[in-house]
């Protein structure tokens, strides 16, 4: 392709998809000129010079991403691409807009053809409020004062962190008795001995009964302080973890559906632990470092302020590093911490998934992702332990510095006689711990550092506020009978739109099935029901309430959900069927195993109703999962029922055994239903056809087998596909053997 004279390229666009969905090149570009394309299916390039009339629209659907080209009577261009190139087609869109309204008027619009992000300038759709790259999470650095904010759950244990206080402060003043006691121990009795003069018997004993005491009271004192704020602290840790955990279960399935489960899991646990430790071992030494150096300051001052001023030159100078340090450590922990939950997301995705791993012999590549990330983990590790193994020492080196000057000046005062050597010895004493407790305070900025990262990460979920909010004037419905009514429901999905003007009333005690293709919205339409999501455009209503105004939990209680893949949780076959009535009685757990056909299988395990199912079910079939779903959500009885493909994954003869179960369920309730096959929906009262998040077809069976439509061509497609299986079947499937099977 050439441009022509003075032709400008301003934004292209390379597409992916072809017309019927197959990964296939192509190439869209805007010029100051015109609008070129070429597809897969192309032999030369297209070009279409800008006119009036001459729009390019953009639009997306369940992952696919379409450019339409029109003028005012037809379609001239159509393509398609993944949404991977969603901001780029965005951009293009936006300088086609621009350039064609500066060829029509000579001016650019002084606001862009589509909205622009205010921070990054993406395109976005209309209506879409989100940013796709503003909108992902920003890891911000962690601030100190975040740990500040732990003061909430401290708060209900103010009187023993208080005591814990008071005892610091009392066991600090012990520990810096003895040190005071050996000037007269040096003046009154070595240094005299030394000169000749006989030892007193009763004055050495009075100094180390001191010295003694000192040391017992500053044990006891030193043991109630540390046993209270352990306790204290690990209260507080697990006000956090409980807090952190209820709230996490509040918060939407939206909020799920972006985060990793070892990522969550090592907030809930490493974090709050890394708190815990924190509080009960690092704050209390902080706190009496601080009480050390401000006590024995004072101790020094009162003493001799001249070598007092000396003992403390090094401390500006600390400080300084303390702050430098810091500020990149602040930065590196939290690093850390991020890349440590990669590491948990490798064990959380391939441990549950141990199956698939060695089912498609992928251990070593499982083991490589490990590596991997142990790898990065090192990495940022090393990094952040570099800056910290420099600063360490170097606050070492500087406390010997300042342990070298007191000595020599000390020396010096002593030569002219300005102080004693009891003085002297008194000064050394306190130095010592001194500059142990400064060096034991600058050593606590990692471990702070390490806790605010922790802390961050814990607020990230606390402040994260659920898309599915508890309403602020709550309706209570004391029953409900079942009647849901959808008016111009919309939803989005972050930046795609997924459903759009449905509404659709479904009658108490009616059966309706929903159909379409894969990404038509049907899954979607039925988690707006039961309010895993909420609506961005229209209202749904249970029995003319609007669902948002309606509690969640209160709300939910009303319908019986049974998935594709039934999730069974670590127990016995008798706590499953129970989740959802945990108080209910042995007799009604087993007459709704007996209503789900699911008590034969049941009472061939080895110890029955009480048998273990291991984690997430494994231990059983997929059709006896099935069926314990089913009796779970018989056993609450609720008047919605939603069965979203719940025999798609069993074979036939288990499906009819499921199938028995389910006529038993949706007897009396109001039943939205989801079917891969099309013929188990011939008994719903209707029908609904989605196609693109748009109802397109409503009847029963027979009705729209009548019309021809998209339902007729669905079901005559699968009816193909069925009978070219059984085909197969019969050619593979020796009649001997048949027989013999039987």
């Amino acid at each position: 392709m050439a441009l022509a004279e003075d032709e400008r390229l301003l934004a292209w666009l390379a597409i992916d998809l072809d017309a019927s969905l197959r990964f296939a090149p192509g190439m869209i570009i805007v010029t100051s000129e015109r609008l070129l394309a070429m597809s897969a299916d192309d032999t030369q390039w297209q070009a279409w010079n800008y006119r009036r009339g001459l729009t390019l629209a953009r639009r997306d659907h369940a992952g696919v991403g379409t450019l339409e080209l029109c003028d005012a009577s037809s379609l001239l261009g159509h393509w398609r691409y993944t949404l991977g190139s969603d901001v780029a087609a965005g951009r293009l869109v936006d300088h086609f807009a621009r350039q064609l309204s500066f060829r029509l008027t000579g001016e650019i619009p002084a606001v862009s053809a589509l909205a622009l992000c205010p921070n990054c300038e993406t395109p976005l759709l209309a209506g879409q409020e989100e940013c796709p790259v503003c909108s992902k999470e920003i890891h911000e650095p962690p601030s100190t004062w975040t740990l500040l904010r732990l003061g909430r759950f401290a708060r209900p244990y103010r009187g023993q962190l208080l005591a814990g206080f008071l005892l610091s402060l009392l066991t600090t003043a012990a520990t810096l008795v003895a040190p005071y006691l050996t000037m007269p121990l040096m003046d009154n009795v070595l240094i005299p001995y030394q000169n000749g003069k006989a030892i007193d018997p009763g004055l050495v004993a009075l100094y180390l009964s001191g010295l003694l005491g000192s040391s017992l009271v500053a044990w006891v004192l030193g043991w109630g302080r540390t046993y209270i704020l352990a306790l204290v602290s690990e209260r507080i840790g697990a006000d956090l973890r409980t807090t952190t955990y209820e709230h996490l279960l509040k918060l939407s399935q939206e909020y799920f559906g972006g985060k990793r489960t070892g990522d969550l899991m090592a907030r809930i646990g490493s974090e709050t632990d890394r708190i815990n430790i924190f509080i009960s071992l690092h704050l209390l030494d902080f706190a009496t470092d601080v009480l050390m150096i401000v006590m024995t300051t004072a101790i020094l001052v009162s003493i001799d302020p001249w070598l007092a001023a000396v003992t403390l030159l090094p401390l500006p100078i600390i400080a300084w590093l303390i702050h430098v340090v810091r500020e990149r450590l602040r930065t590196g922990f939290e690093r850390v911490d991020r890349v440590w939950a990669e590491v948990t997301n490798v064990l959380a995705d391939t441990i549950p998934g141990i199956r698939v791993v060695k089912a498609f012999a992928q251990e070593q590549r499982e083991a490589a992702r490990f590596r991997a990330a142990n790898a990065h983990n090192l990495d940022v590790n090393d990094r952040v332990n570099k800056v910290w193994s420099l600063f360490s020492p170097t606050v070492t080196l500087l406390t010997e510095l300042g342990l070298l000057i007191v000595w020599a000046f000390g020396i010096w005062q002593i030569a002219k006689d300005q102080i004693t050597v009891g003085v002297l010895t008194a000064f050394l004493a306190y130095i010592s711990r001194f500059y142990l407790r400064l060096d034991s305070m600058s050593r606590i900025v990692s471990v702070t550092q390490k806790a605010a990262a922790g802390a961050k990460r814990i607020f990230d979920i606390l402040d994260h506020v659920s898309s599915v909010p508890e309403p602020i004037n709550p309706v209570h419905l004391p029953s409900v009978s079942g009647r849901i009514e959808l008016r111009s429901v919309g939803f989005r999905y972050g930046t795609r739109s997924v459903t759009r003007d449905i509404s659709i009333v479904i009658e108490p005690g009616e059966m309706v099935g929903l159909v379409g293709h894969s990404g038509s919205g049907k899954s979607t339409l039925v988690n707006l029901i039961s309010r895993f999501y909420d609506v961005t455009e229209g209202a749904i209503l249970i029995d003319g309430v609007d669902v948002r105004s309606i509690p969640v939990a209160e709300y939910r209680k009303n319908i019986g959900l049974v998935l594709q893949e039934p999730f069974l949780f670590f127990g016995t076959i008798a706590e499953n069927i129970a989740y959802g009535r945990p108080t209910a009685t042995r007799c009604e757990i087993i007459a709704a195993a007996r209503a789900a056909h699911a008590h034969e299988f049941i009472l061939r395990l080895p110890h029955g109703y009480d048998s273990l199912v291991g984690e997430r079910g494994q231990a059983l079939s997929g059709g006896e999962r099935q069926r314990i779903s089913i009796a779970r959500a018989l056993l609450i009885d609720p008047p919605i029922l939603i069965l979203d493909e719940a025999t798609s994954s069993v074979d036939t003869t288990t499906e009819k055994e499921i199938q028995k179960a389910l006529d038993n369920l949706v007897r009396g309730r109001t039943t939205i239903a989801i079917a891969h096959r099309l013929s188990t929906l011939r008994d719903a009262n209707r029908l609904v056809v989605l196609d693109r998040g748009r109802i397109v077809e409503a009847g029963s069976h027979d009705e729209l087998m009548a019309r021809e439509g998209h339902y007729y061509r669905l079901y005559q497609a699968q009816a193909r596909n069925v009978d070219t299986e059984d085909q197969l079947h019969t050619l593979r499937v020796d009649p001997k053997d048949e027989g013999d099977r039987e």
